[in-house]
Formats: C-alpha cells, structure tokens, sequence
C-alpha cells in the first residue's frame, strides 16, 4: 500500500494499491489551509486501509508553506511507522505526477498521447510555473524534457510556443498520481526526485539581518 501526499496546490490525500488500484482518496481545493486540512484527510484514506508500506509525496514546484506542511507530513508518518523503525519516503515531481494523469486520461479517451505539452500551475506573484512532457517511458513514467521553471504570465505562451508544447493548465494535482509514479519508479529501481523540494523561488518571509551597528 503507499500512501500519496500533495500540498503543491490545494491538500490531497491518498492510499493505492501498487498495480494503480485506489483504496482511498481525500482533498481540499483550498490553496492556504494545508496545516487545517491535512490531519482530517489523513484520517479519512487510512481508515480503509491495510499497512502502509511507502510514503509517495509532491516535491513541488509550489509554494514554500504548503509544500513544507505536505512534506514535513509525509516525513513524520514514514518515520512513526513499524514501531519507528519507518517506512520509505518516495519523492516525486509535483508535476510529474499531474502530467502522468492527464496522459492517463488522453489514453483513455484515445487521444495522441505523445504530442509534447505544458503542465501549468499558478506560482502567485503574477508568475506560472511549468513543466513540459512528452509522452511516457517504458516504466509507465511520464517523460519530462523541460522544467519545472517559472514564467511570468504574459511570457508564458511564448515560451511554450518556442518550444512546440500546447498549455495544459492544473489546478490540482492527484494524490493517488503521485504515488502511482512512485509504485512505477519503485518497480523500476530509479528515483524521480531527490529529497529536496522544488520551491523555484526563495520564501516569501525570511530572517533578517544583522542589526545595523550604530555610531555617535
């Protein structure tokens, strides 16, 4: 069973199977309330499941709050596992995991699903965040051949038209996607991720300085 944790966007929450099945999902569409909302959702997908093995969670791009409250959530609960002995922790690419259901999705409904494009997410300050893909490999993972990097938002389409990739805005990003592309790189020996998350940007608050000395 692995456990998918997401704050890059709103707070999502989910437990599959390792072939894909979802035993549970639960999330909140609110981009701020991440520390609110988290334990709740938790509560929720756990009750009906068996004995988490992996812990898969989003390492962005997205902001420094919600991303450290999703991360520091999946840490705590990998480490409390197996009498604290833990379990492992599976970063993965917030948009990796997006780009991976929207191709999903195109497969389904038996649309081109190697047409290079765009997963977009609103970064705030006026800037986007972007990643650009091109189709999958043969580990059933999405192929990311540009970002994640941010733009601002009237150069946005202009990059992406230099790069022949049509926009694909997300406004979510799936819980049981993130740790479907953790079960596929877990099966293939590779990591998608390292352990650092993916801010693209310094925090909004930061520490400050030394005080100014002060002279006659």
């Amino acid at each position: 069973m692995i456990l998918g944790i997401d704050t890059s966007l709103g707070t999502a929450v989910a437990v599959i199977e390792p072939d894909g099945v979802v035993v549970a999902v639960a999330d909140s569409s609110n981009p701020l309330g991440h520390a609110e909302a988290i334990g709740g959702l938790l509560e929720q997908v756990l009750a009906p499941a068996d004995a988490i093995t992996h812990v898969a969670v989003g390492m962005g791009p997205g902001p420094f709050t919600g991303l450290r409250v999703g991360i520091a959530a999946a840490r705590a609960f990998a480490l409390g596992q197996r009498e604290g002995r833990g379990i492992p922790l599976v970063p993965v690419p917030s948009h990796d995991a997006a780009a991976l259901s929207l191709l999903l999705g195109d497969a389904v409904a038996g649309a081109d699903d190697t047409a290079p494009f765009a997963v977009v997410t609103d970064a705030r300050r006026r800037e986007f965040a972007y990643s650009v893909f091109e189709g999958t490999d043969d580990d059933g993972v999405a192929v990311r051949t540009a970002g994640p990097l941010l733009a601002p938002r009237d150069e946005l389409d202009e990059r992406l038209a230099a790069l022949g990739a049509a926009r694909r805005d997300v406004t979510a990003v799936p819980a049981a996607m993130v740790a479907l592309a953790a079960s596929r790189a877990l099966a293939a020996g590779r990591e998608l991720a390292t352990s650092e998350p993916l801010y693209l940007r310094s925090p909004d608050v930061t520490l400050p300085g030394a005080p100014k000395k002060v002279t006659a």
